[in-house]
């Protein structure tokens, strides 16, 4: 990835009220200018960070899947002002049931990509320093995830609706 793909995150391009929602054509737009900006954080990881491309990418990959396919298109939220508990509603409920196989390893991994992409949002001015914070505390409840997804298998007959309701997607 080259400079002229991925500017620095303060470049104009990533003025935060570009990130905001209200259109089609806008989730659009910023479902494309994430993935710019997710291609500026992977290289701030090995860059800046020293990180190896691997990790950075495991990294950006978990940022990704939370931002690409929940934050935007189901939530259609700027990426920057997001509740803290959509971390919770992610990977407590979405992430369980639109997955063909959830599993806590793969979900560890996102839940990493999501702490670290805040934090470098955090640090390049994006977001504020307690929403991340909020962010990284929501990301840190494992074993409740755990039993989020234990719990989900072990669902009879219409135990999906009591399931549903201890995290629901809707706030």
């Amino acid at each position: 990835m080259s400079r002229e793909t991925a500017p620095p995150p303060g470049d104009l391009c990533f003025a935060r009220k570009k990130f905001d929602i209200r259109t089609l054509e806008d989730e659009i737009a910023v479902d494309q200018l994430c993935s710019r900006f997710l291609q500026s954080f992977f290289h701030h990881l090995v860059e800046t960070e020293k990180t190896s491309p691997a990790e950075a990418a495991r990294l950006a990959r978990g940022a990704d899947h939370f931002l690409r396919e929940f934050i935007i298109p189901e939530k259609r939220e700027n990426i920057f002002v997001i509740s803290c508990e959509r971390v919770r509603q992610f990977a407590g409920n979405w992430y369980i049931v639109r997955t063909l196989e959830p599993n806590p390893k793969e979900l560890c991994d996102i839940l990493d990509g999501i702490k670290t992409f805040y934090r470098f949002c955090s640090q390049s001015g994006k977001t504020d320093f307690t929403r991340y914070e909020a962010i990284v505390h929501h990301c840190n409840q494992l074993d409740y995830y755990r039993k989020r997804i234990d719990s989900f298998w072990a669902i009879e007959d219409d135990g999906y609706f009591s399931w549903n309701a201890e995290c629901p997607l809707e706030s």
